[in-house]
């Protein structure tokens, strides 16, 4: 069974201001390299979105609603709805990122 993926508008967000950081402190090239992969990574959960692991911070708090998977060090958060994937969050694991999911995805319960 094939997936539709869907990325809200937050995330989008996310990862505007990941290129724009990475485009700044690093390269354009670099900006491009990241960008691919992670539309890449977000493209495979087409097929079998299932496979993605729970958040950690969200499993402490009893939520199995969302899936994580990784393009090292981002992070992906998306849900799976019916047929549809939804990318809700595309963060930097470098960060803490506990406060951000719980006001983020908490929202869209």
């Amino acid at each position: 069974m094939k997936y539709e993926v869907r990325i809200v508008n937050v995330a989008i967000d996310d990862l505007y201001a990941i290129c724009r950081y990475v485009a700044n402190n690093d390269s354009p090239e670099k900006t491009d390299h990241l960008l691919d992969n992670i539309q890449k990574a977000v493209l495979s959960l087409e097929t079998m979105p299932a496979r993605g692991n729970h958040p950690p911070e969200m499993q402490r708090w009893g939520i199995f609603d969302f899936r994580e998977i990784f393009f090292k060090p981002y992070r992906i958060i998306y849900e799976i709805r019916d047929n549809v994937v939804f990318i809700h969050a595309v963060l930097d694991g470098r960060r803490n990122c506990e406060d951000l999911l719980q006001q983020r995805l908490l929202r869209a319960l």
